[in-house]
């Protein structure tokens, strides 16, 4: 989910390296059983307490490049996605607003990415019966900060009473340069999980935002090698692929088969093949309409609870009616 080039570039280095790294060690340190086990979590569960709603549906995406001027390159350029573009969203039909409300950067030192806009944002898209999950991209350098990050998102509150809050919240889960010992960064994003399920509650559902298997295991296996599929599904509910098939090339450029074998590939690795999925297609802007219709019918056919393509200031207008044509499972995890 990096923005604008460097989101590019970052992606399409996947393409790039075919590289096999032995990590014995990583694999066998990552075998680590999370003190609190799905059964344990289950045990203090009531079947059906999950809002999975937030995740259902069409969704859209805007990071911080989008409608941040910080962020702006060059600077000085107006942001295309501004609070009146939730008027849009809507009218395009889409369930769920993704906002990356957050975001570790000097470009934005606090808390939050831009209080007043995220605030903004949020009353607005409530306003128009539209979910709105935040979404934060955490580096594991300073855990500590992560969090805190997280947290000001579940603090968080807009509109003319305060009363407006973030539907749920997701964890995009893809840095790998500050933390290149891989066991070390799996146990830092395993905790992070952690601890935004015990900040959180039992009712909100929790996003993964990940790579998706198939970039992992083969394309590039050095990007993130022995990936802590289940311990992080010990905290997660909903599993979010980057399915970018547009990096892609060859048979894997197809929408169809690069969704399909990432989602499976990923209930494979989580043992559980009724793991709840929201595919996230794209890149918007490289798709062509024949994308947009095999990518909605394969979230369609693996029963996603919804599917996205990455991001909503790329999306072209005609593909709006392709993104449409979908439906959704009914999660009951």
């Amino acid at each position: 989910m990096l923005g604008g080039l460097a989101r590019r570039m970052v992606a399409a280095v996947g393409i790039l390296l075919v590289v096999a790294l032995a990590v014995p060690a990583a694999a066998a340190r990552d075998k680590h059983t999370s003190p609190r086990s799905r059964k344990a979590l289950t045990a203090t569960t009531t079947p059906g307490t999950r809002d999975y709603e937030p995740y259902r549906g069409l969704g859209v995406w805007v990071d911080a490049y989008d409608y941040s001027a910080p962020f702006q390159d060059p600077l000085g350029e107006p942001p295309p996605v501004t609070p009146d573009s939730v008027a849009d969203m809507a009218q395009l039909g889409a369930h769920t607003l993704y906002l990356q409300a957050a975001k570790a950067d000097a470009r934005s030192p606090g808390p939050l990415v831009d209080d007043k806009l995220v605030g903004q944002f949020l009353a607005r898209a409530h306003a128009r019966g539209l979910k709105v999950v935040a979404w934060y991209l955490p580096l594991y350098g300073d855990v500590e900060a992560d969090f805190a990050h997280i947290k000001a998102l579940f603090d968080f509150r807009a509109g003319p009473r305060k009363r407006d809050k973030f539907d749920a919240i997701a964890l995009d889960v893809e840095w790998t340069t500050d933390v290149p010992d891989v066991a070390e960064r799996n146990n830092r994003a395993v905790s992070l999980f952690e601890r935004t399920r015990a900040l959180v509650g039992e009712r909100m559902a929790i996003g993964a935002i990940i790579y998706p298997p198939t970039q992992l295991e083969v394309l590039n296996q050095a990007l993130w090698p022995a990936f802590p599929y289940t311990r992080v599904g010990e905290w997660a509910d909903v599993w979010m692929p980057m399915a970018y098939f547009t990096f892609r090339s060859g048979e894997l450029r197809g929408a169809d088969t690069y969704t399909l074998d990432s989602v499976r590939r990923l209930r494979n690795n989580l043992g559980d093949q009724h793991a709840i999925v929201h595919p996230i297609g794209g890149i918007a802007d490289l798709m062509k309409t024949s994308d947009y219709r095999a990518f909605v019918r394969s979230a369609q056919q693996l029963g996603a609870i919804g599917w996205s393509v990455y991001d909503y200031n790329t999306t072209a207008t005609s593909a709006w009616p392709q993104l449409r044509a979908g439906t959704f499972s009914r999660a009951t995890k």
